[in-house]
């Protein structure tokens, strides 16, 4: 595997954690811009990223660049190219194998302990239990036909899935280094406020949790990258 393509939908969501692990690697990852750049270097990566944003991937009259990435992102699982969906990535993944994708029925905003089912406990995600991870969304998903669900929370039963060995998706943030977290207050300015968010507990919390969840992030991705040679 030598190259990586990272779909990006706002610039201070990125691909985090993963860097370093695609680094040790030898991968070579690139940022594609949706709605400003041209998607077709995609189907020519070795692997794909779709990562996460403040949108819903079903606002096709407002956004209608989602249709072309929707089709990019089912063109790269038709052909068997690894992808990793993070939160919006996440719920392409599951529009692409035909799960519904629409609003919960409430915001799901701050660090939570997942619960992980035995495949997920048995999955690369095993590493996450006991952990809190970020969740940062308001839509979710019904679980795709044939995929397996690897993790949920309360109030959303789909956190996780994998589809087979090449396809993982995580509605949660295990991606995001401590030390971002100003990057996305000040980014998601607007939904902390309407959600009434404590910036203050916010930055706490994250103190808190943030480090040992991502050392287990690079545990998680680096085993998931060698089950996809295993």
């Amino acid at each position: 595997m030598q190259s990586a393509v990272a779909i990006c939908h706002v610039a201070f969501e990125d691909a985090g954690t993963l860097e370093p692990v695609f680094k040790e690697r030898g991968i070579a990852l690139r940022y594609l811009q949706a709605g400003v750049d041209d998607l077709l270097p995609v189907k020519d990566a070795d692997l794909v990223l779709v990562l996460g944003g403040p949108i819903g991937i079903y606002e096709f009259e407002r956004y209608p660049f989602l249709k072309d990435e929707l089709a990019i992102v089912e063109a790269v699982v038709k052909q068997e190219t690894p992808v990793v969906g993070i939160c919006l990535g996440a719920q392409a993944l599951a529009t692409v194998l035909g799960a519904r994708v629409y609003p919960g029925t409430e915001t799901e905003l701050g660090w939570d302990q997942l619960i992980l089912t035995e495949e997920g406990k048995a999955s690369p995600l095993g590493v996450l239990e006991g952990l809190h991870v970020l969740n940062w969304h308001g839509d979710t998903f019904d679980l795709p036909a044939g995929a397996t669900r690897l993790a949920s929370t309360p109030i959303t039963p789909n956190q996780a899935f994998s589809y087979g060995p090449k396809v993982l998706s995580l509605q949660f943030h295990v991606e995001l280094p401590e030390r971002e977290i100003e990057r996305w207050l000040i980014g998601h300015t607007l939904e902390l406020a309407n959600n009434k968010v404590d910036l203050a507990e916010m930055r706490e919390r994250t103190a808190r949790y943030a480090p040992p969840t991502n050392v287990a992030s690079h545990k998680l991705f680096n085993d998931w990258l060698d089950g996809l040679s295993a």
